[in-house]
């Protein structure tokens, strides 16, 4: 995966825009494996995901003089194939991922899931 500083830190030339910068690939990796983590405790339920899909937002602040990555908004969709499950198993499942995702157990980031 092409990778660069973005535009926003590193001037054009210097960076290139197209490409993905590290804190895009890091809100993609915590955004990825609550997906991943999702679907494999949803799969022994029988709960079948036809589709699912995030608009993971991060956000910037500095904390002890250090600009940080200080929260992630994962906001996912998800589209079931059959019947959708009830809206507290939805919530559960969420829950469960995002205790047992093993990137969100290994960052300092405030992860929260805006489903």
């Amino acid at each position: 995966m092409p990778a660069s500083a973005s535009p926003h830190i590193v001037p054009l030339p210097y960076s290139v825009e197209a490409n993905v910068d590290p804190e895009e690939a890091y809100i993609a990796a915590i955004s990825s494996c609550h997906m991943l983590t999702f679907l494999s405790l949803a799969a022994p339920k029988r709960i079948v995901v036809e589709s699912h899909t995030d608009k993971a937002i991060g956000m910037m602040a500095k904390v002890d003089g250090k600009l940080i990555v200080s929260r992630v908004e994962l906001n996912p969709t998800i589209v079931y194939a059959g019947e959708q499950p009830s809206a507290t198993t939805q919530a559960e499942l969420h829950h469960l991922a995002h205790e047992q995702c093993f990137i969100a157990n290994s960052v300092k980031t405030e992860i929260r899931v805006a489903a």
